[in-house]
């Protein structure tokens, strides 16, 4: 599947534009984490690109999120069951498990992208450029803010073998590299 022909699946399942930016956030963050890793840089991004796809669909029912992202995805012609998996593994409510690198980085950086977003909303200019990495450390200890941005699962970035400042930094760069593209 190209990145176009994703996109395209994005577009049709995905209306909100907030998700669609989550998203492609997702995708960035997925893609720098590959070259940091050592991962297929095309198949992780395609994993963060497409692993909320059912979110609209299934917010009330958290156990089949994700489930219906693959099997949309396999009637599209997607075959690569490691993409499938880490797209199915970012949700363990749905049963899945997290079992390889791709997994653990899905999952963790999947909350990632809401912190750095909502840090980037909360100044004047609303721009990503002028977000650093002092005040997102300092705003990832706050609880109250970007509340859905869960914490403890942004945190099993140490399980890849990254501690949680060269994670945050590692998000925040690959999200102002990917900036036009989600409007901040």
């Amino acid at each position: 599947m190209t990145r176009e022909e994703a996109l395209e699946l994005v577009q049709k399942y995905a209306g909100n534009p907030n998700m669609v930016s989550h998203m492609v956030a997702t995708e960035a963050i997925m893609g720098a984490l590959a070259k940091r890793l050592g991962g297929d840089e095309t198949r992780w991004r395609m994993a963060g690109l497409l692993h909320d796809l059912d979110a609209e669909q299934t917010a009330d029912t958290m156990e089949v999120h994700a489930t219906r992202t693959v099997a949309w995805l396999r009637e599209a012609g997607l075959t690569d069951e490691e993409v499938l998996h880490a797209i199915l593994a970012h949700n363990p409510a749905n049963g899945s498990t997290i079992d390889t690198l791709m997994d653990r980085a899905l999952f963790a950086c999947d909350p990632l992208t809401g912190l750095i977003t909502a840090a980037a909303l909360i100044r004047p200019e609303k721009k990503l450029a002028l977000v650093e990495l002092k005040s997102l450390k300092k705003r990832f200890k706050e609880p109250s803010f970007a509340k859905g941005a869960r914490r403890e699962d942004i945190a099993t970035c140490s399980e890849l073998g990254i501690e949680l400042e060269e994670f945050l930094q590692i998000g925040l760069d690959a999200m102002k590299e990917a900036a036009d593209g989600l409007g901040l």
